[in-house]
């Protein structure tokens, strides 16, 4: 599957009507709607505009976003990479409350890590915040693990872990190849 394509729509409640998502990359044209997104889940360390239209515009990333069935952006994950670096950085990654508990979070971060090994990385690499126990069990059942504690991380003073993940290439096994 292309990351770009994304995956079949998938339906999550919302309070007014069931809306269905697709996954697309993210687009210059999308940034107020980040923005906005960023304010509804996260207190603190937030992307200003400017930082979002950087990293839709002009950082070596791939930006993919849930969009539901009325164009609202209800998720969003950013990976970056580095020149010479088999390593991608999850730099961002937000599910909008209304879409907590769907299954948005495991579809999204499935289609980050296709699109990190579409790229030839090796492994993906984040750090979260040490109080979100949602996000970290997400990751932990996603195969990440905690590799270093981070004191005084974010600009709270709240501690982060880091953690990794092994990225298995995607090559089809030599065997199945075989008539």
């Amino acid at each position: 599957m292309n990351a770009a394509e994304g995956p079949p729509a998938t339906e999550i409640p919302d309070e007014s009507a069931r809306l269905r998502r697709t996954l697309r990359p993210g687009l210059p044209a999308d940034c107020d709607a980040l923005y906005q997104l960023e304010e509804r889940c996260f207190d603190d360390d937030r992307f200003s505009r400017r930082q979002l239209a950087h990293l839709l515009t002009r950082a070596n990333a791939v930006n993919l976003l849930a969009v539901s069935d009325d164009q609202r952006v209800v998720g969003y994950g950013t990976l970056l990479f580095r020149r010479n670096s088999v390593t991608a950085r999850l730099y961002s990654f937000c599910v909008d409350p209304v879409a907590r508990g769907t299954g948005l979070g495991r579809e999204l971060l499935q289609a980050l890590e296709d699109a990190a090994r579409g790229r030839g990385s090796q492994r993906l690499l984040l750090e979260v915040r040490a109080d979100n126990r949602v996000a970290m069990g997400l990751y932990r059942r996603m195969g990440f693990n905690a590799r270093r504690w981070l004191d005084d991380y974010y600009a709270d003073g709240c501690a982060a872990w880091q953690m990794d993940k092994r990225l298995e290439s995607a090559e089809i096994p030599a065997a199945a190849l075989e008539d």
